[in-house]
């Protein structure tokens, strides 16, 4: 079996499509709860997550949908999120099998460059990151969360 890169971004979607369907039956109060040190809302934090996905599978792909998911309102819901979820998710994961990782990438209208390596590992970065903000704003809810370590991962694909 082989391994690498594409795994993290197979994991990656696996995560956000099941803290989706954790966060779907929330109610309108428990969606808007927020704490200090988090990014905001678990609905902020969601669109937060999604749209910049979007943008990072743009920047290594060059395509993203029109329009970007932060710029739809009122909140798209559930469907909506679990399809844009996907794009971006397999996007990233058919970017990572086969593209240039050392291309670099002029990014901030060219005045930061990157290699496309590096947005990948931000990519995968910032999802744990939120989607673990996402958790706490649900225990502070007396919400459990879904379990989202590789652990789980593991047990849910085999």
């Amino acid at each position: 079996m082989t391994t690498g890169l594409p795994d993290f971004f197979k994991y990656n979607l696996w995560a956000n499509l099941r803290l989706l369907d954790a966060c779907a039956n929330l109610s309108d109060a428990q969606m808007d709860a927020t704490t200090k040190s988090v990014y905001g809302s678990v609905r902020e934090t969601l669109i937060h997550i999604l749209n910049s996905e979007e943008g990072y599978a743009m920047h290594v792909t060059g395509t993203a949908p029109t329009p970007r998911l932060r710029e739809l309102t009122p909140f798209p819901g559930f469907d909506e999120l679990r399809r844009r979820a996907r794009m971006s998710g397999e996007a990233l994961i058919r970017f990572s099998e086969h593209g240039d990782l050392s291309r670099i990438l002029h990014l901030e209208g060219g005045t930061y460059d990157v290699a496309v390596i590096i947005v990948l590992i931000q990519a995968i970065d910032h999802g744990i990151d939120h989607r673990s903000q996402i958790a706490t704003l649900l225990s502070q809810q007396d919400i459990e969360p879904p379990e989202l370590a590789g652990w789980a991962y593991n047990d849910a694909m085999h």
